[in-house]
């Protein structure tokens, strides 16, 4: 089989192969197969020869954008087999057959029925193969061939990241990078120049270039200034076919800024200003403002602002509004019109931020001369002191100067001036003040123990101009009189203890005075002169603003008197000097050995007894809680009654409880008690404890007699062992009960009944250390001794 190809191989052949397809003169590349066959021979035998076949690969073209009314001719399929009589069938199948390719069966010729686009399908696969049309049996193997697309010139360059937004610095150096820009075709790179992009700049010259085959684009000029101009717009084109007239094109635009270097000093408009500030302006407000200009922007156009000389300096303050790029001019000091009424200043501007490549282009800084009009202002009248202080005595009489203020007329017309007090409405108005003098003067009569200090405001205001007002503070101090006698410092609780010895401190006093005196409070005590000496109780003056109250005589008895009153009196140091008189009141109380009251008049009942209150108390907890006792067992006896007899598989120790209370003394068959109390007798009986003994009693004398030849602790250890072996008991803990006296003392009576018949010299002071028990005893023989010795 032949496959016939028409091939074109550039764009300038395609006249050529128009009319090659047209009149069949194109070359043909065969794919050859031949069938050898022997007819037979009468007698001999059919000899088969494999069939050779020559082919060769070969390729169609077909052009793209095909745009004519017929069909596009791609080629021609011929097979050695076909004789021309129709008898041979060819078949087409693979990418596009049927639908894009299209092919003869009789005659092998193939044909494009649809235009096609080789950026989007550059070649196609297909097979042949020629069948008999009688039979539909192969002729030959199925052959594979290929359709490639043929590019031609359709597709224009694109920028795909355009439009451009960049930045380069200004002033920079010839030849400085900008930008690289990048185009692409869609065509054919590998045939002829479809495909080829060189740049060009159509707008931008002479500013900026363009490299024709990178697409680098550079400043073209030196020192381009973002201040002459700061935007640019530059038109870049990228055309194919080598920039060959005929070829395909697109462009994109570049949006070029320059950004700000800090190349331009900052200058003033004017280099005299002048500005106009009231006398009355406030200390620390602002009075002004100045700016320089500078052409860079952002952190290149930031200065400060300083007052470089003048003599305004001490005067004004200058602070830069990093917002704004302004000099704020602030007043420091107060102006006065009458004093100065013109300053002087020479305020600098400097940039902040420098940029050393551009130094040959400064000073980076400018300076100006300000100059400052005070101007006057009527101002209310000015005190000579910023404020007063004076002093007056208490009790002083009403319109008493106390001092004067004065004000006047800062202005040059020196106006006279009126004063008046500034009052609250709630205040007592202690003062007054004369109106064109302004000395001050009481009103009522001061106390300097109720109210020390007083402070008022004073205002002053002009007469040609009351609503101009200055005020001042005048602070009153209110000297003291002695006007006040001392008394005691407080109400006083003194005790004397009956056992009190003459001359015994029993308490200290102290005194206190309201009035104020420079060198300190200085107090006398002492008795009345006029009342007869008290033989009870003495004053002692310790000359140290406290007295001390001493006895006069020993022992004390409350049952005889148990409330002293002393009458004492108290003088101040002042001039003239002031008294008072005050009465003590003194309580006799019973105190323990080291001076401590254990009790007074309204416990004399028990002291009598010998009881002190903390023994009290405990004997009255000790009776609540038995009764609590109690009463806890009654209920539990009534709430639960548990039996007598516990079963045999309960092993607990048991507490049987029998509520018989026995017959008292005649009820000898409740209980035989001689085995307890006669060693003897409970030797003979060794019953079980829990049963009534049957033993005859033995007559008392008997048992008193075998008890005082026993050792009772014998006795005892020997009725253990016995209750510990015995192995009839109950398995319970039973309660042995020895009633036995013991034998007769060797101390011998401690009774005091014959003591009271007999003088003894012997010493009681022994009994105060047995402890509060023998408290009251100590004090009984205490007394008896003390009036003995008197």
């Amino acid at each position: 089989m032949k496959i016939t190809s028409t091939s074109c191989i550039c764009p300038v052949l395609v006249c050529l192969c128009f009319v090659q397809r047209c009149y069949g003169t194109a070359q043909h590349s065969s794919i050859k197969g031949t069938r050898n066959q022997t007819k037979h021979i009468e007698g001999e035998t059919e000899v088969h020869h494999r069939p050779k076949r020559g082919w060769v690969w070969n390729q169609f073209f077909v052009l793209e954008e095909h745009m004519g009314p017929d069909p596009q001719y791609v080629g021609k399929l011929h097979s050695n087999s076909d004789k021309g009589d129709g008898s041979v069938k060819y078949i087409l199948t693979g990418e596009g057959a049927g639908t894009i390719f299209i092919i003869d069966d009789t005659t092998g010729d193939i044909h494009s029925t649809k235009s096609l686009d080789r950026e989007q399908k550059t070649h196609y696969v297909l097979h042949a193969q020629a069948i008999d049309r009688r039979t539909n049996k192969p002729l030959e193997p199925e052959s594979e061939f290929i359709i490639k697309v043929q590019d031609i010139n359709d597709n224009a360059p694109k920028f795909t990241d355009g439009p451009y937004i960049v930045t380069v610095p200004e002033m920079s150096d010839m030849g400085t990078s900008v930008l690289q820009v990048t185009a692409t075709d869609a065509d054919d790179p590998t045939y002829g120049n479809s495909a080829r992009v060189v740049y060009s700049i159509l707008q931008g010259q002479p500013y900026f270039s363009v490299d024709p085959k990178t697409g680098v684009i550079r400043t073209a000029l030196h020192n381009m200034d973002r201040e002459a101009r700061e935007h640019y717009s530059v038109v870049i084109q990228a055309k194919d076919m080598a920039g060959q007239v005929g070829g395909l094109s697109g462009s994109t635009t570049v949006n070029i800024t320059l950004t700000d270097v800090n190349d331009n000093p900052p200058r003033f408009p004017q280099k005299h200003y002048q500005l106009y500030v009231p006398e009355s302006a406030q200390v620390g407000s602002a009075v002004g403002k100045i700016k320089a200009n500078d052409a860079d922007t952002g952190s290149n156009a930031d200065m400060t602002y300083s007052i470089i000389n003048g003599d305004g300096v001490g005067i004004f303050s200058i602070s830069t509004d990093k917002e704004t790029r302004e000099g704020i001019l602030s007043l420091k000091k107060p102006l006065n019109y009458e004093k100065k009424k013109s300053y002087t200043l020479n305020i600098e501007g400097a940039n902040t931020h420098l940029d050393f490549r551009f130094s040959h282009l400064g000073p980076f800084k400018d300076s100006t001369m300000l100059k400052i009009i005070v101007g006057d202002v009527d101002e209310p009248p000015l005190f000579s002191m910023p404020s007063y202080v004076m002093e007056v005595y208490e009790n002083a009489k009403i319109g008493t100067v106390v001092g004067t203020v004065l004000a006047q007329d800062p202005d040059s017309a020196n106006s006279l001036v009126r004063y008046f007090i500034d009052y609250n409405a709630e205040d007592d108005r202690f003062f007054n003040i004369d109106a064109n003098t302004g000395t001050i003067k009481t009103t009522k009569v001061l106390d300097r123990e109720e109210t020390p200090w007083y402070n008022i405001t004073v205002a002053a205001s002009e007469n040609d101009n009351p609503s101009l007002l200055s005020h001042v503070t005048v602070v009153i101090r209110v000297l003291d009189v002695n006007d006040n006698p001392p008394k005691l410092a407080r109400e006083y609780d003194i005790v004397v203890c009956e056992n009190s010895k003459p001359g015994q401190v029993i308490h200290t006093i102290s005194a206190t005075d309201k009035d104020d005196f420079a060198n300190g409070q200085r107090f006398n005590f002492f008795l009345d002169e006029h009342l007869s000496i008290n033989p009870n109780f003495t004053l002692k003056d310790n000359e140290d603003n406290t007295a001390s109250i001493l006895t006069r005589r020993r022992r004390f008895s409350r049952t005889i008197q148990d409330v002293y009153y002393l009458p004492i009196m108290i003088s101040d140091g002042g001039i003239p000097s002031l008294s008072s008189s005050s009465t003590l009141t003194i309580r006799v109380c019973a105190c323990e050995r080291d001076g401590r009251v254990r009790t007074c008049r309204a416990e004399a009942l028990l002291s009598s007894a010998g009881l002190s209150t903390g023994a009290l108390i405990a004997i009255l907890l000790c009776v609540v809680i038995l009764l609590a006792i109690v009463v806890l067992f009654i209920t539990l006896r009534r709430s639960k009654k548990e039996p007598l007899i516990i079963s045999e598989e309960d092993v607990r120790e048991n507490v049987v409880t029998y509520d018989d209370e026995g017959g008292g003394e005649e009820d000898t068959e409740a209980f035989d008690i001689t085995a307890l109390r006669n060693p003897s007798a409970a030797e003979e009986l060794k019953h079980r404890r829990d049963i009534r003994p049957e033993v005859k009693l033995t007559p008392r004398h008997q048992t008193f007699s075998t008890l005082e030849s026993i050792d009772v602790q014998e006795f005892i250890k020997q009725r253990l062992a016995e209750a510990d072996l015995d192995p009839s008991v109950p398995p319970y803990d039973s309660l042995q009960t020895y009633a036995y006296e013991g034998q007769r003392s060797e101390a011998g009576s401690i009774s005091s009944l014959d003591s009271a018949t007999t003088q003894s010299d012997q010493d009681y002071q022994y009994l105060g250390d047995w402890g509060p028990e023998f408290k009251k005893l100590a004090e009984l023989y205490g007394e008896i001794e003390s009036e003995r010795t008197t």
